[in-house]
């Protein structure tokens, strides 16, 4: 089991970033999904257990050719298929991969907490003090063009290079954050992300561990990045608006997939 936590800061509030990540995540999906694979949801609906209230998800991902080479070459056809269930209760979120393949040999555990602050932080997952020594604690800047592959850079997508319209946000230059911590005219929130794997397989099991925390960090890397790139898409927007949307892409991604049509099929994301 390798265990990891990613620290995102970003110069919007903790109420904007509910709306931009669920925006996000519905257009994330359509360029996941075509040709029989992508996402597929199955159930998306109000959850209230144990004192704890929100959306729950549950997604399957069709990705046989978007998961590591060394995956792809052990297993079986049709072994990949990876089921998703989310429970958003926001600020905090939980997510839960796992394989019917592999059954309690994998998963892939995600706790975020969203906080007002830039970042500092500690534990703030309350994990006891012997597992949080375990943990391995990066920072992730949205604005570094250093930690993004030449494959998934997009420059329209460049937090260095936008500008927000709406809102006057961007370009974010290269001492953003120390500039964002000393205005309080602009909001800031930080995403801890707290990734637990696990990988039971003889020989290979810590390889693919190591390989899934880097995967998940190109992951929030991306898609963080496209969030606050795409700000002017959904600052406006209400969470009506956001359920609208989901309803009306799980419709489009169940065409795409059934239709074959082949969008954006290149990667390895989750």
């Amino acid at each position: 089991m390798l265990i990891k936590e990613f620290r995102i800061v970003l110069p919007v509030s903790v109420e904007e970033y509910q709306v931009g990540q669920l925006y996000a995540v519905a257009e994330a999906s359509k360029n996941e999904t075509g040709g029989g694979e992508g996402v597929e949801v199955i159930k998306n609906e109000p959850y209230e257990k144990d004192g704890e209230k929100g959306q729950y998800t549950h997604k399957i991902y069709h990705l046989k050719s978007k998961v590591p080479a060394i995956l792809s070459k052990i297993a079986p056809q049709g072994a990949l298929s990876v089921h998703e269930k989310a429970w958003n209760a926001y600020p905090y979120c939980r997510t839960i991969l796992t394989s019917e393949y592999m059954k309690e040999n994998f998963e892939i555990k995600i706790e975020t907490w969203h906080k007002p602050d830039m970042g500092n932080e500690e534990n703030v997952h309350g994990l006891d003090e012997a597992t949080w020594k375990t943990v391995k604690v990066e920072v992730i800047d949205i604005a570094d063009r250093s930690v993004v592959s030449q494959k998934d850079y997009k420059e329209e997508e460049d937090p260095a290079k936008f500008k927000s319209e709406k809102t006057g946000r961007g370009p974010l230059g290269p001492n953003w954050k120390s500039e964002l911590a000393s205005d309080s005219s602009c909001p800031h929130m930080c995403a801890y992300k707290l990734v637990t794997v696990k990988f039971k397989w003889s020989v290979i099991g810590g390889t693919v561990e190591n390989l899934i925390q880097k995967t998940e960090k190109r992951l929030f890397t991306n898609f963080h990045r496209q969030l606050f790139c795409w700000i002017d898409r959904w600052y406006n927007l209400s969470m009506d608006d956001i359920r609208q949307m989901e309803e009306a892409t799980k419709k489009e991604l169940d065409e795409m997939r059934e239709k074959g049509e082949v969008r954006g099929m290149g990667g390895e994301d989750k």
